[in-house]
């Protein structure tokens, strides 16, 4: 099978994020056979609740969906690098592949901080993929904040 990115998907839940004042990242969760199972944006501030990052709940409506805890085999594409908490579920869900856009140097678990997955204490490592579309989540942030900031 040929090779099909989904990063489209995830940008467009990430401004979908933005549209509801939240940090615009998406995620979307992708079956064996190339099917999105589920997809997600940013719903930290409208869910009042941290975890609430666009992995966790595309991972959470992933496996409520299928009816089961794993997910071994699956893709996840996310708009930006996980942060160590997204990185340790999707260690925890046995995602295969992770594809993201843009790197996160401040808050990224995956290449940068806490680098979980090349932990001992790692029980899988997903192949991971960056760079897709990374323009483009990196202009999402970019405008995303300079709003916030009024610039």
């Amino acid at each position: 099978m040929a090779f099909r990115s989904h990063m489209d998907v995830a940008l467009d839940e990430a401004r979908a994020a933005a549209a509801r004042g939240e940090v615009p990242v998406g995620a979307v969760v992708v079956d064996p056979k190339g099917n999105v199972v589920a997809r997600a944006g940013n719903r930290t501030r409208e869910d009042n609740d941290p975890s609430a990052h666009a992995e966790m709940l595309a991972i959470r409506a992933a496996c409520a969906a299928l009816g089961q805890e794993r997910l071994a085999g699956f893709d996840l594409y996310v708009t930006l690098e996980p942060c160590a908490m997204c990185a340790g579920v999707i260690a925890a869900a046995r995602i295969a592949r992770l594809y993201y856009a843009a790197s996160d140097p401040k808050s990224g678990g995956v290449a940068h901080g806490a680098r979980v997955f090349a932990h001992p204490q790692s029980h899988h490592r997903p192949e991971i993929y960056d760079g897709l579309a990374e323009a483009d989540a990196e202009g999402l942030l970019r405008t995303f904040f300079a709003a916030r900031r009024g610039k």
